[in-house]
């Protein structure tokens, strides 16, 4: 199975239905795909799907953000999606493990947590961002990466003030769906 197809699949069958919000980015990113056969590579001008995931340590209240090098913000691991991925899960674990050094990361069963559409510079035009949530193994030790300018975990009240809505937003799904 290709990626693009595991990507569909996994976008069918995403939500419960009483997030409008979200029931309407699900459209867009299957619309996205059925137009563009190269929706998932970093190559396609109209856009593409990243895959992400938020590194959560549950039984100490805390969530590990990457000082993003390029943007400057707080956000969740993440990123553009490889050959080498067989399904956005791969993805977004992948990206996860690279920026967060953590080894032995787990992605709960039921898939991903929440969607974000966000616009970049040209030639691309958006990220279509699939939201996983990881849960990090007991005592993990974080190894910041050359993408990032810092690595830090965070009690959960605290991600309001360092981080911008989606990344609150994100935090508020990956609890719910644990």
């Amino acid at each position: 199975m290709s990626l693009h197809h595991d990507a569909s699949l996994v976008l069918k069958a995403y939500g419960d239905g009483t997030d409008a919000g979200q029931a309407e980015l699900r459209q867009t990113y299957l619309d996205h795909l059925d137009a563009h056969p190269d929706g998932m590579w970093k190559a396609c001008g109209a856009g593409h799907l990243t895959a992400s995931a938020l590194v959560l340590d549950p039984a100490a209240g805390r969530v590990l953000l990457t000082l993003h090098k390029k943007l400057g913000m707080w956000l969740q691991m993440g990123g553009h999606c490889e050959p080498e991925d067989a399904t956005l899960a791969d993805a977004a674990l992948r990206e996860a493990t690279e920026e967060s050094g953590i080894d032995g990361l787990v992605l709960p069963a039921g898939g991903p947590v929440r969607l974000d559409r966000h616009p970049i510079p040209a030639p691309c035009h958006w990220h279509l961002d699939v939201q996983y949530a990881a849960l990090a193994p007991a005592g993990a030790t974080q190894r910041i990466s050359e993408e990032s300018l810092d690595l830090r975990w965070f009690a959960y009240d605290e991600v309001a003030e360092v981080a911008d809505t989606s990344v609150v937003k994100l935090l508020e799904a990956a609890r719910a769906a644990l």
